[in-house]
Parts: structure tokens; sequence; C-alpha cells
């Protein structure tokens, strides 16, 4: 009886050894591949989201302009008034409210042009701050029949 307990020590005390050579040779963790993989995955969804929240950035951006413009239209709206009921002496210069475009932070640069008796086109156009396009602009055209808005480049069909 003596044998068979020394025997069961000894294959107790090589079990225990095997045991810890193969918890030291088993490594845990990821591969390669799989890491690889990851940031396919998560690149593609990146290319899906970003370009969502870029539209969704100058659609706040085309408001601020809407805005202003609307605070430049109210202004030539009495500048009108002073002038005995005519648009042609409006300029950014003489209304009385300050260039929106001096504002700090401000990523449109605003004018008005086509000033007769009867109407004028107030314009915001994006500048190069954060992105912009100076090619892209929002246009407010009033006329006796009433106010017309268009754009162009991101601004296409602004209402």
């Amino acid at each position: 009886m003596e044998k068979e307990s020394s025997i069961t020590k000894y294959t107790d005390v090589s079990d225990k050894k095997e045991k810890k050579m193969r918890i030291k040779n088993n490594k845990s963790g990821f591969t390669l591949l799989e890491i690889i993989i990851v940031i396919i995955i998560v690149g593609v969804l990146a290319s899906l989201a970003l370009p969502r929240f870029f539209s969704t950035v100058e659609f706040a951006r085309s408001t601020e302009a809407l805005n202003q413009l609307g605070v430049v239209r109210e202004s030539v709206a009495r500048n009108y008034l002073v002038n005995n009921g005519t648009y042609t002496f409006a300029t950014m210069a003489v209304l009385d409210v300050e260039d929106p475009s001096t504002a700090p932070g401000t990523h449109f640069t605003y004018s008005i042009s086509g000033t007769t008796a009867t109407g004028y086109t107030l314009q915001a156009t994006r500048n190069l701050v954060d992105g912009g396009v100076a090619t892209d602009w929002i246009r407010l055209i009033q006329t006796g029949g009433g106010v017309t808005r268009s754009g162009t480049g991101r601004f296409i069909g602004i209402k």
C-alpha cells in the first residue's frame, strides 16, 4: 500500500507540473487578424456616420445664416421706410444693425446687392472657416411679389 501512495503522490506532482505548464503556454488575447477585422468594422461604421454628422453641422450653420439674413432684412425694411419707399440706398454700411460678417466665429459673409426701388438681394456666402466652401451661398431675393430663397452647394433646396 505504501508503494501505491508514493506512485499516487508522484503522479499528483507530475499532474500539477503539467497543469502549470499548460497555463503558462495557454496565452490569452487577440490575434492580429481579429484586431484588423475590428479596425475595418470601426472604419466602415465611421465612414457611414461622419457624413451624416457633417451635414447636420452644416444645416445648423445654414440656420445661423437664415437668422442673420432675417435681422438684416428687417433693417432693410426700416431703411425702406426712411427712404420714402425705395430700397435703392440700402447697403450694409447704412443699415441700423451691425454687419453680421464681423461677429466673432461667424461662418458667412453677408451682402446686399441688386437694390432697386422695389427689391433687393441679400446673400450669405459661406466662408472658409471650419471647412466651408466659398461657392456655397444662401440668397433671399425681395421683389414686389414677396421673398424667394435659394442656395448653392450644400444649401441647394433650402427653405
